[in-house]
Parts: C-alpha cells; sequence; structure tokens
C-alpha cells in the first residue's frame, strides 16, 4: 500500500510549465507589440487664445476675367490675348509671391480660359485660383 501512495507523490512533483511558457512568451511577444501603439508622438502647435502679434497686410489678389465676348480683363483693364503673357511677367517681377483668381463667363469660349492659364504657367505664377459661381 505505501508502493502506491509515493507514486501519486511522484506525478505531482514532476509538473509539467512547457504549455505556461509558452503562454508567458506569447503575452510578451503581445505586449510588446502593442506598446509602441499606444504611445503617440505626435506634435502638435495647438492654437493660443492670444491674438497674433502683428498681422500681415491682406495678400492682394489678381483677377482675370474671361468675358462672354472673349475679352481678357486684367484687374479691370482690357489686355489682347496674345499681350497677357509680358504683363503677367510684369506683374510677377514687382510682387514675385503674386496670386491670381481667374473667372470666366458662362457662355465663354474654354479655349481662351485654357489660353489664359497657359500664360499663367508660362509666366511661372504658381498661386492660381479658379472662380465659381453656385447654381440657383
Amino acid at each position: 500500500m505505501k508502493k502506491t501512495s509515493q507514486n501519486r507523490h511522484n506525478s505531482l512533483n514532476e509538473l509539467n510549465i512547457t504549455p505556461l511558457l509558452d503562454l508567458a512568451f506569447v503575452l510578451l511577444v503581445i505586449f510588446i507589440i502593442t506598446t509602441p501603439q499606444l504611445s503617440n508622438d505626435l506634435e502638435m502647435n495647438l492654437p493660443t487664445g492670444q491674438k497674433p502679434k502683428n498681422p500681415g497686410p491682406p495678400p492682394k489678389i489678381s483677377q482675370i476675367l474671361v468675358n462672354n465676348a472673349g475679352q481678357v480683363l486684367v484687374d479691370n483693364q482690357n489686355v489682347p490675348i496674345d499681350g497677357l503673357k509680358p504683363t503677367l511677367i510684369a506683374m510677377k517681377a514687382a510682387d514675385p509671391e503674386m496670386s491670381v483668381v481667374v473667372r470666366g463667363g458662362g457662355d465663354v469660349d474654354y479655349q481662351r480660359v485654357i489660353a489664359v492659364l497657359d500664360a499663367l504657367q508660362q509666366a511661372e505664377i504658381t498661386k492660381v485660383g479658379l472662380a465659381t459661381e453656385t447654381a440657383p
């Protein structure tokens, strides 16, 4: 009778911990992978409640209008399409950070607007906006 009781005690002394170690390593890998995602190192410049100290003057935006008759108006002055490029180059020389808004009439020939955009590109004016009107 004594022999059988000793066999039971011997089997309890030999506890298999391999599955427990596997579980510990899996949890360790999961924590290593998810930890960098928990820390958010996003740098942000939050707005302050103070007014800007010295706001500059608003930028001057030149208007180019292509009306239904096909005329090109630069700041309300009629400019022939052939003389548009030299006019734009002179305006850019005066103000290198020049901004332009191109507006076309409702029934204007689309090729005229494309010619104006080509002249702007050749004059190396990059700040160009296209004005649109919402439908009623």
